[in-house]
């Protein structure tokens, strides 16, 4: 016995206490006396000051823990099992702290804490797309305080104009302004805004717009179409949608006027928003005068089967809707040039480097809201607007947002260099998986400002991203130095030699191809449409021969995109593939 009790007491413990929890370990008072060097009748004394008969077993387990524990706590050199056991003491300790709770109260969850969380309510989840008063003010504020002037313009025409009609330059800012301006009117009225796009992905840009806007204060918006905690919901189409009509609200259409069947498109979103409560916008950079969306702009269409008497003559002139004006047929009109927007502080642009950039037709159509009469192209639009698809819908085995969008699949690159002044353009193409198959145009890519070694770098980013099985580049000028180092990684590459041949092969080549609806490309890719359309047909200098241009030359240079392309189609033989000029090896 006597070990026992050394193997647990300490000499720095007080006699007293220690007296105690050997009484409760079982040792007789004469023994504890004994063992302690104290008079029996003084153990017997403490025995009955401390009432260490009426004390419960929790309290004498719980003493002898306590004990214990801190023999281990004062212990200098710990090992392992000393903090096992300390651990093990102190979980005992608070075991015992939910018997005493229990023994006052009666409640099972003392003793169990899980019953508490099993019987417990469901949490409440936070609201879906929801914004407090308070974020709704701020939200309103920064709308406000991020406005061009014309911007203010479209802006109170919406408080009172029924239908806004917009002819605007290219890049000054509207798909983000009117993304903003939807959410805003959605979150204080309640009312529904439908965006409208010649494709799904252009639509989509929208809601980019309105996710950032929304998550400046704090709030992150979910779903494909957006459903606000007041009931609103922004919903996204493409202009193939089966579903649009089923939609109703406040109506957004952009790129109007690169739109196919937009008369039947017009039939169709005109129902959404018929009733008065909706407001409808329509906003596009001008493509050419033969589109269908050109009678819709200049009145032309409100006239027809109308007697003489009630027919109506429209100002379309920029000095008459320069400052937005209503009209004759109940429309709001406005036209807003780049040089519109700079005067009304837009200074994100360099006015004259973009006229270096730009032929003077492609300016005067992409920023000075002129349309072109595409007689002259050798790529009218009537003949492009095949080639418009909504990618997103159609091109289901593209994911243009993973890491390889195209998994292994070969595709072909065209590439169009910059000189010094001038962009360039690259284009990712997949080639027909069939004889007579089409090609689709997967990527567009244009900058300038970048020198050669900055374009060979971002060529051998798109190799690594795809199966590159072709590049065709154009070697004169400074697209040698690119071929050059694209040659270093991509010894295949092909440069193209610029003659009055070679741009002949090329124009034939694709128009056979657009002619027999073999290439296809997203609609919301305006550009590439307004490229292929600078395309024009001309005499050389000598006038000895017939060329292609688009104006390419140091001080007015555009139609890349439309090259580029050219110089991937080139790898297909110009009567295309066929049983004589393809065929396969079988190895054994």
């Amino acid at each position: 016995m006597h070990n026992r009790a050394m193997s647990t007491s300490s000499t720095d413990i007080d006699p007293r206490r220690q007296a105690r929890t050997l009484y409760w370990q079982g040792w007789r008072v004469s023994s504890i006396a004994r063992f302690l060097g104290e008079k029996v009748p003084t153990v017997h004394s403490w025995k009955r000051r401390d009432g260490w008969d009426r004390s419960d077993e929790a309290e004498r387990i719980g003493s002898s823990l306590e004990a214990r524990l801190h023999v281990l706590i004062a212990k200098e050199k710990k090992e392992g099992c000393d903090y096992k056991e300390i651990d093990l003491l102190m979980r005992e300790i608070e075991r015992l702290a939910r018997v005493r709770k229990y023994e006052g109260t009666g409640r099972e969850s003392d003793l169990n804490p899980n019953i508490l969380a099993r019987n417990a309510k469901p949490k409440k989840q936070p609201k879906k797309n929801f914004f407090s008063d308070e974020q709704i003010e701020a939200l309103t504020d920064k709308f406000h305080e991020n406005m061009f002037g014309y911007q203010k313009i479209w802006y109170r025409a919406g408080k009172s104009e029924r239908i806004r009609n917009i002819l605007k330059s290219r890049q000054i800012g509207a798909t983000y302004y009117f993304a903003r301006e939807a959410l805003i009117d959605a979150l204080e009225t309640g009312r529904n805004q439908i965006f409208l796009s010649a494709s799904k992905a252009q639509a989509f840009q929208f809601r980019s717009y309105i996710v950032d806007f929304a998550a400046e204060v704090g709030v992150k918006l979910t779903g494909d179409n957006i459903k606000l905690s007041n009931g609103a919901e922004l919903i996204f189409l493409g202009t193939n949608s089966r579903t649009a009509q089923s939609y109703h609200g406040n109506l957004y259409i952009d790129e109007i006027f690169w739109i196919q069947n937009f008369q039947k498109l017009r039939t169709v979103a005109s129902g959404m928003a018929s009733q008065k409560r909706w407001r409808q916008t329509l906003f596009s950079t001008p493509s050419t005068m033969s589109h269908e969306a050109y009678p819709f702009w200049s009145g032309e269409l409100y006239n027809r089967g109308r007697a003489k008497t009630d027919r109506i003559k429209i100002d379309i002139s920029h000095a008459a809707l320069a400052g937005g004006m209503l009209c004759a047929d109940g429309m709001w009109r406005h036209i807003v040039t780049l040089s519109d927007a700079e005067r009304s502080g837009c200074d994100l642009f360099d006015i004259e480097q973009l006229r270096r950039e730009y032929s003077p037709a492609e300016f005067a159509m992409l920023f000075d809201c002129q349309f072109i009469d595409d007689g002259t192209s050798v790529f009218p639009f009537s003949m492009l607007t095949r080639c418009i698809v909504d990618s997103w819908d159609i091109w289901l085995d593209f994911k243009p947002f993973s890491a390889r969008p195209y998994g292994d699949r070969p595709v072909w690159l065209g590439y169009d260099p910059s000189d010094a002044g001038d962009s360039a353009a690259l284009v990712v193409i997949a080639p027909p998986a069939v004889v007579g198959g089409k090609f689709r145009v997967l990527e567009r890519h244009e900058f300038n400002g970048a020198d050669f070694k900055a374009q060979a770098d971002f060529i051998k980013g798109i190799t690594e991203k795809y199966n590159v099985e072709y590049i065709g580049i154009d070697k004169t000028g400074v697209g040698a130095a690119v071929y050059q180092l694209v040659k270093l990684f991509f010894p295949a590459v092909v440069g193209l030699n610029y003659s009055v041949e070679t741009k002949t092969m090329m124009v034939l080549k694709t128009l056979d191809v657009l002619g027999n609806g073999r290439l296809e490309f997203d609609a919301g890719w305006t550009e590439m449409s307004a490229s292929f359309m600078a395309i024009k047909k001309t005499m050389t200098a000598s006038g000895g021969k017939v060329t292609y241009d688009a104006s390419r030359d140091k001080n007015s240079n555009h139609g890349d995109l439309a090259w580029a392309v050219m110089h991937a189609l080139m790898h297909e033989p110009l009567e295309g593939k066929t049983e004589n000029n393809t065929g396969s090896v079988l190895i054994w």
